[in-house]
């Protein structure tokens, strides 16, 4: 972490309370400073609503004890708060506008950028106009950016082909004619990743999947390699991880741990008591529909039938919290290991629906979110890693990467370690250009 609107900041001995001190001079973009009481008010508002309330659910209290000073009191120690407080979970708006009904669409905040209303077309192009008087303006290179909502791939080619837009992802199939153009082009090799996430670890609704041989069967059913050709175009790579190959908790070893082997897939399944396999009903989802017919063939040809289940496009999330659907198929981002480690294996993680606990896992997870080193904590969510690979927890079959394609001048300056895209991760030959 760098110092941005928070100048330092300090944890407690045992990690439950989190002091920072603003910078001086922060302003909002009406000029208004930005106070220690301003920044508590948002942080309070964020933690009873909104999408982002769940990044602070560990602060129990917000407390402005000066104008500079904030400090975070924790219910329990949280190793991905600081994560958090960098990203949404940590923005600052004005607390006279951030509660009225045009907050949306006429924001108040104390970024380096602020929306232009006259150039704005809400749901199609938003403008921004680079601050002046921000503190940090020299690490915003443009003075203006126009962000446009384009839905369809070859239409946000054409735009860039056209100069209408300057920076856009591409799939694989579409890169070489752009390279040819002189377009400039950066590949991230693992920025999402995908596989099954056998939630119901206890059996509870799916006994099988309660037995350790069930889930190592279930990730031992799918040729990787082959998958990464087919879907990818190689653009990504075989993994049967969920942390990133970009960050301390990888281990390269972990994704030899399934090898492709439907054979010793089935002994396993004859073992734990199946040997005519099982069914499964699992959701059908909007991104799941091209991955379908591999995954039924790949669990049919150890024994499990798969059902796919429709869920309309606005039910996704709600249907995949629900417990109805033991295990299923799902694609994320891929966070800092602190996120990752909260949002999989975290009893209230996001992508651990059945809230599936070990003794040695939570151990780990609570050592970790206490731990204030980043060098130690890295240690220990490699063992947390290797603790959910081990168990199979899950069975990820593949990490997607992404081509960043800008004309010429504009830089993608992303590393993969991490997946927050920001216009900071650009840069522009001609600092005044637009």
């Amino acid at each position: 972490m760098k110092p941005g609107a928070a100048k330092s900041w300090q944890y407690s001995d045992d990690a439950r309370t989190l002091t920072l001190k603003l910078r001086q001079g922060l302003t909002f973009s009406t000029g208004a400073p930005v106070t220690a009481s301003a920044v508590k008010a948002t942080l309070d508002l964020i933690r009873k609503s909104g999408p982002n309330q769940f990044q602070l659910a560990a602060v129990s209290s917000v407390t402005a004890p000066d104008d500079r000073t904030l400090v975070l009191k924790l219910s329990r120690p949280d190793g991905s708060l600081l994560n958090a407080l960098s990203w949404t979970g940590g923005v600052i708006a004005d607390p006279k506008t951030m509660k009225g009904k045009e907050a949306a669409l006429r924001p108040v905040a104390s970024g380096p950028y602020t929306l232009d209303k006259k150039a704005t077309v809400n749901g199609s192009v938003y403008v921004l106009k680079r601050r002046d008087d921000y503190w940090n303006k020299k690490a915003y290179p443009f003075s203006s950016v126009k962000i446009r909502v384009i839905s369809d791939r070859a239409a946000t080619v054409n735009a860039l082909k056209a100069g209408e837009i300057n920076a856009v992802s591409v799939e694989t199939s579409q890169l070489g004619p752009l390279k040819q153009a002189g377009f400039e082009t950066k590949y991230i090799d693992a920025t999402n990743q995908a596989g099954l996430i056998l939630a119901d670890r206890t059996g509870e609704k799916l006994k099988p999947l309660g037995d350790l041989r069930v889930r190592k069967a279930i990730n031992m059913a799918f040729d990787r390699k082959k998958l990464v050709k087919r879907f990818l175009q190689g653009s990504g790579q075989e993994t049967e991880q969920v942390f990133s190959p970009h960050n301390e908790a990888y281990d390269p070893a972990l994704d030899k741990t399934y090898p492709y082997d439907p054979a010793a897939a089935k002994k396993l399944l004859a073992q734990a008591g199946y040997p005519s396999g099982f069914s499964v009903t699992m959701p059908s989802l909007v991104y799941t529909k091209p991955f379908e017919p591999t995954i039924t063939q790949s669990l049919a040809d150890i024994g499990i039938k798969v059902k796919w289940d429709p869920v309309p496009a606005q039910q996704t999330d709600s249907a995949l919290t629900s417990k109805k659907y033991p295990m299923y198929f799902a694609t994320d981002t891929m966070g800092p290991d602190a996120q990752q480690a909260r949002s999989y294996y975290s009893p209230d993680g996001i992508r651990n629906v059945f809230g599936s606990t070990d003794p040695s896992l939570t151990k780990l997870l609570r050592t970790a979110d206490g731990e204030t080193d980043p060098a130690k904590a890295a240690d220990i969510y490699r063992d947390v890693n290797t603790f959910a690979v081990k168990n199979a927890w899950l069975a990820p079959v593949f990490a997607i990467g992404i081509h960043w394609v800008t004309k010429k001048g504009i830089t993608f300056l992303g590393d993969g370690s991490s997946t927050q895209n920001s216009i900071r991760k650009f840069s522009v030959a001609d600092p005044s250009g637009g």
